[in-house]
């Protein structure tokens, strides 16, 4: 029996292995490389090993020090999570010699079906429908470009041994293809150490729809349900939920059924993944098959209540599976949010910095029914580095029905506090109330879609701005108040407080009129327009200082952000974000007649917009560069991001090289016009 896993992973993963072995009564050994020296999963194991350099090739991807970990701490078994080494059959079959146990499938299964080329070929000899593409290698660019006009455009350009996004590309076009070749060729080589492409045709309005299976070492395969991921960005997943809004029963049982055929055909014995494109018409087809944990594990874990990770290990020491296919029964329904270092507002580049603030919501049981559960491997003042994911957190919800796991979701979101870096809460917020999200109507160009421009920011209804503008009016108040009695208890000092504030926000102006003095507050809105003002009961737990702000107006709830500003405060709420400006009304008056500050012209300048590495500068000084034309490649958190020309212009000087690292905004090169 297995006494003392190594996880052979880093982050959230490595935290959800361990709180397994630590309740089946197993050890845990962690491995870290110079970054993750103060990680969470350092800090959780038992015992930690370093293993190297930050950059992932230079410690978690090489199969020596992993195995000179096992050896040093004397595990008897290695988890490899996901990413990294985790369908490498090579390190399994290593660890295999040494006579160490892989939590995972066995090799035969992992060369089988871990690379989509000769998983694709198998699904096709099988019988299995598929999307119709080239399994074969490609040699370069130009032969990429012969092989997408062949099969016929759109077409998705993607690594063999990809996962998680990395290494995908879509192309519309020739130029398309060539430059997709180049960049998921790059970013596959970075990524998993193996640059092999394939290219299949794209199917347009798709569903991307996942079975879990759960196979051991008798011949026994189960599957535990559907996953539905379509709402993905560049690829990556975002959101997932279990079960699918779309699917029937029929379906869902003929694609299981499918998937167990699959795997019992490769002799599948642990937790995998059997991932199809699903057409409007609930037609499915093959995708690919991970071998391994998948990353939206939890929200199958939740609606079957079986941990998958238990799994895992009971069947890499030989135990059967303790359940048949009709004792699944899939119970409620759960979501799971992905949230990143990555600023929506920016186009989502990736963030990285200090965690100066992280205080996700409580896990545990709800009064509505729910469950939230927080999967992460970060911690506040942790660093999030540039060389890893930029994954902050899963963050997961379940419900009786649909509904009640939604609207959990939405409330956890509301009180998610994370500052110091950028993140994807707002997007997320934004996503959960969108109407086709609320509907089920989702494909995997929802993102795309529904934001063809990037993300602006949601949009708030009148009467939420009015009560969002009345707390912080009662915010500010309780503000002017404190300082008030600091200042009156000092000698000829005395302070009066307006009972009335002038509130901006936006184009939008009210006036609040205060009353009460502590407790349970009516507050009067009203503004210009209005030919009758609103009374609100607003009752706030809030003291100066405090950046999440828990209100009740009208007993009901009004969770929102706030920071404060010169003239009052940054509010995020549900994905919109605004400056909410409280004055008194002599300030308010005088304030109509200042002037309005002009953002710096850059417009002449490249910069780069995240933290990142030059990979290549495309371009040379003197060149004239048209619209839209590549201009230099920087890579971020495994991403490689090509930057692109605004507008024709020639290249005047070039402030930066391959291989330089860069601050956000670090000139790359100028322009002037022509």
């Amino acid at each position: 029996m297995i006494s003392k896993i190594l996880i052979a992973n880093r982050g959230e993963i490595a935290c959800r292995v361990i709180k397994t072995a630590r309740r089946m009564g197993i050890k845990t050994v962690a491995v870290y490389s110079d970054a993750d020296r103060n990680a969470l999963h350092v800090e959780m194991a038992d015992e930690a090993v370093h293993i190297g350099p930050s950059p992932a090739n230079q410690s978690y991807l090489i199969q020596d020090k992993i195995i000179d970990a096992v050896k040093q701490t004397g595990a008897d078994a290695v988890h490899p999570g996901y990413g990294f080494l985790s369908e490498n059959p090579d390190f399994a079959e290593r660890l295999k010699a040494e006579g160490v146990t892989f939590i995972g499938p066995n090799p035969h299964a992992v060369v089988s079906m871990g690379d989509k080329i000769t998983s694709k070929k198998l699904a096709m000899e099988a019988g299995v429908s598929t999307v119709p593409g080239h399994m074969g290698l490609i040699e370069d660019a130009e032969d990429a470009v012969k092989i997408s006009q062949k099969v016929g455009y759109p077409v998705m350009i993607k690594a063999s041994a990809g996962g998680g996004g990395k290494g995908m590309r879509i192309a519309w076009n020739d130029d398309d293809a060539r430059e997709g070749f180049a960049a998921s060729k790059a970013e596959a080589a970075s990524s998993f150490g193996d640059d092999r492409i394939f290219i299949e045709k794209f199917v347009t309005s798709p569903r991307h729809i996942e079975i879990q299976v759960l196979g051991d070492k008798h011949g026994n395969v189960i599957y535990l349900g559907e996953r539905e991921c379509s709402i993905q960005r560049r690829n990556q997943k975002v959101i997932e939920e279990a079960p699918s809004p779309f699917l029937d029963e029929e379906t869902r049982a003929a694609m299981g059924a499918e998937s167990v055929a699959l795997a019992k055909a490769v002799d599948y014995d642990s937790a995998g993944t059997v991932e199809f494109i699903v057409d409007g018409d609930r037609n499915f087809y093959f995708l690919e098959m991970n071998t391994r944990l998948q990353v939206e594990h939890p929200v199958t874990e939740l609606i079957t209540g079986v941990d998958l990770v238990e799994q895992m290990i009971r069947s890499a020491q030989g135990e059967k599976l303790s359940m048949s296919q009709k004792d699944v029964k899939l119970n409620g329904w759960a979501l799971e949010s992905r949230i990143y270092a990555e600023d929506p507002f920016r186009n989502f580049l990736p963030s990285i910095g200090r965690l100066t603030r992280y205080r996700p919501p409580v896990e545990g049981d709800r009064e509505s029914g729910a469950i939230v559960r927080n999967d992460t491997g970060v911690f506040e003042g942790g660093e999030i580095s540039m060389y890893y994911d930029p994954m902050i957190a899963k963050l997961c919800t379940w419900g009786p029905d649909r509904g009640i796991a939604l609207e959990a979701m939405r409330d956890a979101l509301d009180v998610f506090e994370l500052d110091g870096i950028g993140h994807n809460i707002p997007f997320l917020q934004a996503v959960y109330d969108h109407d086709r999200f609320i509907r089920g109507d989702i494909t995997t160009g929802f993102i795309a879609e529904e934001y063809p421009d990037g993300f602006m920011g949601a949009e708030q209804n009148a009467g939420v701005m009015r009560k969002l503008g009345a707390v912080c009016a009662l915010m500010h108040d309780i503000a002017e108040h404190r300082a008030a009695e600091i200042s009156g208890s000092l000698p000829n000092h005395t302070r009066h407080v307006p009972d009335i504030w002038c509130v901006e926000i936006g184009d939008k102006n009210y006036h609040a009129d205060i009353r009460g003095e502590r407790g349970l507050r009516t507050i009067v809105m009203d503004d210009d327009t209005d030919k009758a003002a609103i009374e609100m009961e607003v009752l706030i737990n809030w003291v100066p200082g405090q950046p999440l702000v828990r209100a009740l107006i009208d007993n009901k709830p009004l969770n929102f952000r706030a920071d404060r500003s010169p003239e009052g405060y940054r509010v995020r709420h549900r994905g919109c974000a605004f400056c909410v400006k409280v004055r008194t009304p002599e300030a308010a008056q005088l304030a109509k007649h200042m002037p309005i500050k002009v953002a710096a012209d850059t417009s002449n300048l490249l910069l780069c917009p995240m933290p990142g590495v030059v990979v290549r500068v495309m371009v040379e000084e003197g060149d004239v560069v048209e619209d839209g034309q590549a201009l230099a490649v920087v890579e971020a958190m495994k991403m490689e991001n090509t930057l692109r020309a605004e507008k024709r212009a020639k290249v005047s000087s070039i402030k930066a090289v391959a291989g330089d690292n860069l601050a956000v905004d670090a000139v790359i090169m100028e322009f002037e016009a022509v």
